[in-house]
């Protein structure tokens, strides 16, 4: 059977285009909202013409569904290189903290946070994103991150886990309309010393510094 015109080929210069479009798509839904990224304007940042943009990716379906691979993919190697980069001497406990704050303000998980927003409202990006989220809940945030934390099993460490991560990602996500620095390094200093009690390796009155 002949080949459908239609299909793009798989060439080392389509691989290139494709990946550049994504890219582009991932930043843009990063700086401006899932509904700003079109095609259109997809296409645009991507610096090809619609028409063009359409042979790789037929239709705004295929262009997500491949999207949130290209992203789950990004935030995977983020998340490993992170946690194979513990300074000689590091707190453990503190330096993955540090770690994941300045992933969540990285184009990848910027764009992931803008799509499960926008999952609330938009029934195709709920369905594709799904998987993506509890693959990431247990494979990388579970794997790597209690890897960075150096926390044991249980429901102890699970809780310490969940607690540095879901304040910190809700933090992210966060608008402070004043104070902003301040309230931040207040803050990631309470989520730090929280987690450490968590891990037995403080009390409970170490959780706030006078």
């Amino acid at each position: 059977m002949d080949e459908d015109a239609s299909t793009p080929r798989d060439t080392a210069k389509s691989r290139q285009t494709r990946a550049r479009i994504l890219d582009r798509a991932m930043k843009l839904i990063a700086e401006r909202g899932y509904a700003a990224a079109t095609n259109s304007a997809i296409a645009e940042a991507a610096e090809l013409t619609r028409g063009a943009m359409l042979y790789h990716f037929p239709s705004h379906e295929a262009l997500l569904e491949a999207l949130v691979d290209y992203i789950q993919a990004e935030r995977a190697t983020r998340f490993q290189t992170a946690s194979d980069e513990l300074p000689p001497g590091a707190d453990v406990t503190e330096h993955a903290i540090d770690a994941y704050w300045a992933l969540l303000h990285e184009p990848a998980f910027i764009a992931f946070a803008e799509l499960e927003a926008a999952a609330r409202s938009v029934p195709a990006v709920a369905d594709r994103i799904a998987v993506a989220q509890a693959d990431y809940d247990r494979a990388q945030i579970g794997d790597h991150f209690l890897k960075m934390l150096h926390a044991g099993p249980g429901p102890r460490f699970q809780a310490s886990r969940d607690l540095a991560r879901f304040m910190l990602e809700g933090l992210a996500r966060a608008h402070l309309a004043y104070d902003e620095e301040g309230r931040v390094d207040r803050l990631l200093g309470v989520i730090k010393r929280a987690t450490h009690m968590l891990n037995r390796k403080g009390g409970v009155t170490d959780l706030w510094e006078d």
